[in-house]
């Protein structure tokens, strides 16, 4: 099913080439031109408390292609939520926070709901809530005032690159005008698997700088899945509450 595929992926495959990180008081990077940037970055992010809104999603497999429109709000650091329906029947929800994983899918009458510490023991790497989070609001997954990265600027926009001989290759692209991000890739060449996210335009609504476009593109060996999410009609901080109850009788998903 579509949806169970969509949220176990937007959870966890990106997460596929993870690992955990701890901030920094102080910006890793010596390159004062790449400081600068970095500051812009976090400076620019977008400071809501809430946001809520729609989004079509676009799945593609190497056997199907098929859409979803979903109805997504946010509680930022604290719960993202996401209701699908296909042709206006409502088929799955979830409910994320840092603490907790928990998903319904309606068709096939399952469920999944445990911490973050079963899917990481499913994935073999530590996951959290953050990383996915940036991932909506168009900020770099892994914090770049963590660590030193090779840095340009390129035609492009202002690169930051992870060192050669690194287990996970990273590379962040920034856009030069408004320094969200453009584009974000991690790779992990020895097994051969990675993840590429691309934000191919923004929009301002009530002076918030968010993305309009995601298109996520994660690589496994010969196969290949791809997400792409359009947001519509958001809006920001309004009351928002999260209406998540499994229904009695369904079936435990087992991440084993």
């Amino acid at each position: 099913m579509i949806v169970k595929k969509l949220i176990v992926l937007f959870i966890i495959a990106l997460f596929a080439v993870s690992c955990g990180t701890t901030r920094r008081a102080k910006i890793a990077t010596e390159d004062a031109e790449a400081v600068s940037v970095i500051q812009k970055h976090y400076q620019n992010e977008a400071d809501f408390k809430t946001v809520m809104g729609k989004l079509r999603a676009v799945y593609q497999d190497d056997e199907r292609t098929q859409s979803v429109n979903l109805s997504f709000r946010m509680e930022k650091d604290k719960a993202i939520w996401m209701s699908a329906s296909i042709l206006g029947f409502p088929v799955a929800k979830a409910y994320i926070t840092p603490e907790r994983v928990s998903y319904y899918e309606k068709v096939t009458q399952t469920y999944f709901d445990g911490d973050f510490s079963l899917v990481s023991d499913f994935v073999g790497t530590p996951l959290d809530f953050e990383k996915l989070q940036n991932l909506l609001i168009g900020q770099a997954i892994y914090d770049l005032r963590n660590e030193k990265y090779d840095f340009s600027a390129t035609g492009r926009g202002f690169q930051f690159a992870s060192a050669e001989g690194e287990f996970i290759k990273k590379m962040f692209l920034l856009n030069p005008s408004n320094f969200k991000a453009s584009a974000q890739q991690l790779t992990q060449e020895k097994d051969n698997r990675g993840v590429t996210i691309t934000y191919s335009d923004y929009q301002s609504t009530d002076g918030f700088i968010f993305p309009e476009e995601i298109k996520i593109i994660v690589n496994e060996g010969n196969s290949s899945t791809n997400i792409e999410l359009t947001y519509r009609s958001l809006s920001f901080n309004e009351e928002v509450t999260f209406p998540f109850e499994i229904p009695s009788g369904y079936e435990e998903i087992s991440l084993k």
